[in-house]
């Protein structure tokens, strides 16, 4: 048995020699050294040596499957070398040859304003907050003193998750909770995406986007909020843009107002963008109401406070002229390229 385990090294070692690829050297590795391979069933045939043999034929089988292990490793080390060297010579590439021409996105137009609207306020020293927009009936509703029986909290204006449980309809749950979590001064803004039951046309979505500020300290007045109202409008939509305030009715601030804004088209002679009325409805606002500083354990005596609150998706029609606010959801190509 012995002349045959160096019969079977002796010609693996020279099979070894003559082999060009690496499939060939997986092939002759399986015949030599596999499971049923030449080496694996002499192995298996040593039952029939005289025992005082066994243990010398086998060191002799484990020795030589130890040189021949090691020899199939150089040859695969040179072959995946050789393999390796004669692909880099045929796949030469020219790093120097201009690329295909890469198409770049934009930011969406939702996020530019929000972007601009978060500058334009950060400049002012405001601070941006945010809050859930899976929101507690408590904050949405009754910290902000809306009570039980307003239209507002109508299965038909607000998406419920239960009673208890609402999509937020809009961001001032999170003047609230920061009211509650802050004592004055607060001077923040929140951004963030809301949800009211509306049908969807070219002015109206379930889905929309809104920005709110709120501003609590000492001796804060209607004029504090129609001066920074003033301000952010020149800042977005230019310095001729003038203000003015309608009288309105919202259950959290007192006394409350609708502001409008002058046509940045055409100066306020009236278009087509203002509906030929020279002015654009562009937010509600108002002084924050006693009773909603009064349910964030501040003292309306004290301090007082202003709020206020846009849609994006108005701003972003108004700024760059878009008719439709179903463009500003189906993300065709065509239209958002423009921004």
């Amino acid at each position: 048995m012995k002349e045959q385990i160096e019969k079977i090294q002796n010609l693996a070692i020279e099979k070894l020699s003559q082999t060009q690829n690496l499939k060939e050297l997986g092939d002759l590795k399986v015949k030599i050294l596999g499971k049923k391979g030449e080496l694996t069933i002499l192995l298996r045939g040593m039952g029939s040596l005289p025992k005082e043999e066994r243990p010398v034929i086998g060191e002799l089988v484990n020795k030589v499957r130890d040189i021949l292990e090691e020899e199939f490793t150089k040859k695969e080390k040179e072959l995946k070398r050789k393999e390796l060297d004669e692909r880099l010579k045929t796949e030469n590439i020219d790093v120097t040859e201009p690329s295909k021409k890469t198409k770049l996105g934009s930011i969406h137009p939702i996020s530019q304003i929000i972007e601009e609207v978060e500058d334009i306020f950060l400049g002012m020293g405001y601070e941006i907050a945010d809050g859930p927009e899976i929101e507690k009936t408590f904050y949405n509703f009754d910290q902000l003193n809306t009570p039980a029986d307003h239209p507002a909290r109508d299965v038909q204006d607000t998406f419920y998750i239960n009673d208890d449980i609402v999509l937020r309809s809009q961001t001032s749950p999170v003047q609230a909770r920061v009211m509650e979590s802050k004592k004055p001064p607060i001077k923040i803004i929140c951004p963030g995406t809301v949800y009211r039951s509306d049908a969807v046309d070219s002015t109206h979505s379930p889905v929309f986007h809104q920005v709110e500020g709120l501003v609590v300290d000492k001796n804060i007045s209607m004029t504090d909020l129609k001066g920074t109202l003033e301000m952010f409008a020149k800042k977005c939509l230019g310095e001729n843009t003038k203000i003015r305030f309608r009288p309105h009715h919202f259950p959290f601030t007192e006394p409350s107002a609708e502001a409008d804004v002058s046509c940045f088209v055409c100066g306020g002679k009236g278009c087509k963008v203002c509906k030929k009325e020279g002015w654009i409805e562009l937010l509600g606002c108002g002084m924050v109401h006693p009773n909603v500083l009064r349910n964030c354990n501040i003292d309306p005596e004290v301090y007082s406070g202003f709020a206020f609150g846009f849609g994006v998706e108005r701003i972003a029609m108004a700024k760059f002229g878009i008719e439709d606010m179903r463009l500003l959801y189906e993300n065709d190509v065509r239209f958002l390229k423009q921004f």
